[in-house]
């Protein structure tokens, strides 16, 4: 499966998560915003927002942090209303991308992320030009490191609580499953005590495209500017990092 690169070496990985953390934080606590106000503050009776809360501890969000965005939330008498849109297109060499944004100003939005396409030498596409390169997928990343539990005890508990799929890499176990199945497989092994490096619903590519260096770089330059956009939440691709 496409994707395990990024994790190929856990301590860069980290370092540049933890320089980046600022933005991640704001990023998921608008995430946390738009859960509460669809469903209420009560994960218990709101699975939007129980998932966003496990995104956030696998980003390693304080938890005083999270409990504070989502009172914000619950008690904010602002009449703001964010919409949820999805923005598809290509980058370097035909990457697809798929950025989900959410935002109170569509058209401001809209020309922001086609700015940053055309100043990358890439191409805004239409609606459903890129998607159907892509399946959604609930993705649980383990450092092996973080967990006492042998891999088959791992890989058995993954599956008899419905995971789809379950690989071994150098650094990090990958759990795959259904949407459907995401939070009930997240929580059974958050009994077990274990921590996730990731732990998600996000779109999986169904195939990669090798860049050379130079295609990379312009690529990398593509991401980090949606990345740098506030409105911007989650951007996906198939270049093979």
């Amino acid at each position: 499966m496409s994707g395990h690169s990024k994790w190929h070496n856990i301590q860069a990985r980290k370092g540049k998560a933890d320089a980046a953390r600022g933005k991640i934080f704001t990023k998921l606590g608008r995430e946390l915003l738009i859960a509460v106000k669809a469903g209420g503050p009560d994960p218990a009776g709101n699975s939007k927002l129980k998932d966003v809360i496990a995104k956030c501890k696998a980003a390693n969000m304080p938890n005083d942090t999270i409990n504070n965005a989502i009172k914000k939330a619950a008690g904010a008498n602002d009449a703001t209303n964010y919409e949820e849109m999805v923005y598809e297109g290509y980058g370097t060499n035909g990457v697809a991308v798929i950025v989900e944004a959410s935002t109170d100003n569509k058209n401001r939005t809209a020309a922001d992320v086609r700015h940053v396409f055309d100043k990358a030498g890439g191409n805004l596409g239409t609606s459903g030009c890129v998607s159907y390169l892509f399946n959604k997928k609930g993705v649980i990343v383990i450092d092996k490191e973080a967990t006492n539990m042998s891999e088959d005890d791992l890989m058995m508990t993954a599956l008899e609580a419905g995971a789809e799929d379950f690989t071994s890499e150098e650094e990090i176990y990958e759990i795959t499953t259904n949407p459907s199945d995401f939070s009930a497989v997240r929580e059974k092994l958050e009994e077990q005590g274990l921590e996730f490096l990731e732990a998600e619903v996000k779109m999986v590519p169904t195939t990669t495209v090798e860049l050379d260096e130079k295609s990379a770089e312009k690529m990398q330059r593509l991401l980090d500017s949606l990345d740098d956009l506030d409105d911007v939440l989650n951007v996906y691709h198939n270049w093979a990092e």
